[in-house]
């Protein structure tokens, strides 16, 4: 079992992750897990730290995004031509240096320890300024170079003086023209000329309209400037190619700086989008030990509203190593064990956790075992999914894990599966780990009171409302509560007195007491319970109305035993069942101990009403008739069976 998933540290990854700005740190803050260095796991908790406190006195870091920035900078470097629109990315990113140099410096004069990464900067400004001052709107500047500002205004002088041209010829030929001006045709001016006066134009025909009436014709003269435009044109390309080649030699001689400056923004961004997530949670720095020892004051579930997230408060230390905690369900239980391990698996890993103050030890593993975790392609019940995790853990647990149980035992008959908790409660004793195990069993809690290093918990119950209160209170045992919620969702007195009985025994009548429930004889209860237990709701069948004749119904007359009732047999008082109801004389016909014989209806007793053992239309022959008979009638009704019979007895007759 995945304990980051089932514990939700994989989702506060997630979180941490939208947090940063740059891709690499946001790789990098999902592939956290947690340290096994003391020594690396202190700098990491000093790092979110100064990062909160930087985000707390100065603000918000202006850390750029660097989405292609180290691609830029490693093609500069194999001298690869780098356009102006990347150009200007790198610009922007030298821009975004120089903000975070001056946001680091106000950092410094608070002597916080984490602005010190400003000495890994270097912002280039020479290079940004011989960017900015090339570059213009995604195209090279005009006034980048003296030779260029000379090429374009040569061009822009030949492609006024081809415009000139064409409307001089247009202006003098208007009769052989289609229309009054100049068209431009595959990048070249030409003029709408008449197809039945292309003579009156020297020149080549470059396109014509769609009918065929008019061709569109470039002139010998401006043809002649359009050669001197197409010169000038590729000047400036090879100017402009010579520009960004200069600049981009510039970045590649200073890739070394560029890629420090790349690698610290980026550590800054892991290191802020921690702290950014501890301001987010309200958070606070754990201190760590590696003494065994967890205490948690106020602690609350981060992926919990914690406007109505009730506090936890937790303590394990000194010689205690488990924690055995009970309560009634939807009592918490879980939330507070995950909100544990949640928190060990955070502060491991170099993160604060939200509550007002905590002291967390270092783990070399969190194993747990939590959910159902059925699985439907490997056929796994709930009970064997369950063992099959606490198998793994009790192979890799040692004295430095932290092991979570929930509902250890469960899933199974109840006599085995407190048997099975009790046996793996002594395994984990003994293996000295930490342990968190949530249970209903009561013996499970006696288990806790006979070993020193275990202690026992429970979530508080308000029983006056009969509500949880999802407040963890150690040292105490407790128990399901499952009387006092049936109570309050309107079980009937007489059932919730049965229930007490069962399952308390002879202690049920102070349960009883405590419910506010008149204490009853079980002759009562089960009176109570014949008649309905409380309950006269719902639909009734509408019964068909027998034809009542004026022979002597000796059924009613003898007792008004029914087939099914299930009897007590005087003098010896042996239970049986009624096979067929009292005849004439009274007798009734009853099996007792798979023997069917007639005994006097005076000599019987009602123990339990057929219509409460057996539901309507049941077949009886599976309880009266023999094996053989049963087998004979099943395959005599798929059709006829040569060499088969049924042998008659009283049942027969009867039916």
């Amino acid at each position: 079992m995945n304990s980051y998933e089932i514990l939700e540290y994989t989702t506060i990854l997630t979180a941490l992750s939208e947090q940063a700005n740059t891709p690499q740190a946001r790789l990098a803050l999902k592939a956290l897990t947690p340290t096994l260095s003391e020594r690396e796991l202190v700098k990491n908790m000093r790092d979110t730290t100064q990062a909160r406190l930087m985000l707390d006195t100065v603000g918000t870091p202006p850390v750029p995004a660097m989405d292609n920035t180290e691609e830029l900078v490693g093609k500069a470097s194999r001298g690869e031509l780098l356009t102006p629109a990347q150009l200007e990315e790198i610009s922007l990113f030298l821009a975004a240096v120089g903000r975070l140099d001056s946001y680091l410096e106000r950092g410094k004069e608070r002597q916080i320890g984490i602005a010190y990464y400003q000495e890994n900067l270097v912002c280039l400004e020479e290079i940004r300024a011989e960017i900015d001052s090339s570059i213009r709107n995604g195209r090279v500047d005009g006034f980048a170079t003296k030779e260029l500002r000379d090429i374009r205004k040569n061009i822009a002088r030949l492609e006024d003086s081809m415009k000139q041209k064409a409307e001089g010829i247009l202006k003098n030929r208007k009769t052989s023209m289609s229309d009054s001006f100049v068209v431009t045709r595959n990048g070249r001016i030409c003029l709408p000329v008449r197809k039945e006066c292309k003579a009156a134009v020297r020149g080549s025909v470059v396109d014509k309209s769609a009918t065929g009436a008019t061709l569109f014709i470039e002139p010998e003269e401006v043809a002649s400037l359009r050669e001197q435009w197409e010169w000038e044109r590729f000047a400036e390309e090879e100017e402009e190619r010579k520009i960004l080649y200069t600049i981009g030699a510039h970045i590649a001689d200073h890739e070394t700086e560029l890629r420090q400056d790349i690698r610290t923004i980026i550590s800054l961004d892991f290191m802020f989008a921690k702290g950014k997530l501890s301001a987010s949670m309200q958070a606070c720095e754990p201190s760590m030990n590696t003494e065994r020892r967890i205490r948690i004051r106020q602690g609350r579930h981060p992926l919990l509203n914690p406007e109505s997230c009730v506090p936890l408060d937790f303590s394990i230390e000194g010689r205690k190593r488990g924690m055995i905690i009970t309560g009634p369900n939807t009592g918490g239980k879980t939330v507070s064990i995950k909100t544990v391990g949640l928190f060990c698996l955070m502060a491991a890993s170099g993160l604060h956790v939200p509550c007002r103050e905590a002291d967390i030890c270092m783990n070399s593993q969190v194993l747990c075992d939590i959910g159902d975790g059925q699985n439907m392609n490997d056929n796994l019940s709930t009970f064997s999914a369950h063992i099959t995790n606490i198998l793994h853990i009790l192979q890799n647990v040692n004295e430095e894990s932290l092991v979570i149980l929930d509902e250890l035992g469960s899933g199974t008959d109840p006599a085995e599966g407190m048997g099975i908790a009790v046996a793996i409660l002594e395994e984990l004793e003994k293996s000295g780990c930490l342990f968190l195990v949530t249970t209903h069993y009561p013996e499970v809690k006696a288990f806790v009171a006979s070993r020193e290093a275990v202690i026992n918990a429970r979530m508080a119950f308000d029983r006056e409302n009969a509500c949880p209160l999802y407040r963890l209170e150690m040292g105490k045992a407790g128990e399901s509560c499952a009387l006092y919620i049936a109570k309050r969702l309107g079980m009937p007195e007489s059932i919730l007195g049965r229930a007490a009985r069962e399952a308390y025994g002879e202690e049920g009548d102070g349960m009883l007491a405590e419910l506010g429930i008149a204490i009853r004889m079980d002759s009562q209860m089960e009176q109570d319970t014949q008649h309905g237990g409380g309950y006269r709701g719902g639909p009734r069948i509408e019964k068909k109305q027998e034809i009542r004749t004026t022979a002597i119904n000796h059924t009613e007359a003898a007792g008004g035993f029914k087939r099914g009732d299930s009897v007590e047999v005087s003098p010896d008082n042996q239970i049986g069942i009624v096979v067929r109801p009292a005849d004439e004389k009274g007798l009734v016909l009853v099996q007792i101990q798979k023997e069917k014989r007639f005994v006097s209806h005076k000599r019987l007793k009602l123990k339990v009403a057929a219509d409460r053992l057996y539901p309507v239309d049941y077949d009886f022959s599976i309880v009266f008739d023999t094996v053989a008979n049963r087998k004979a009638r099943h395959k005599m009704e798929k059709g006829y069976q040569e060499d088969m019979e049924i042998h008659k007895d009283e049942i027969d007759e009867w039916e």
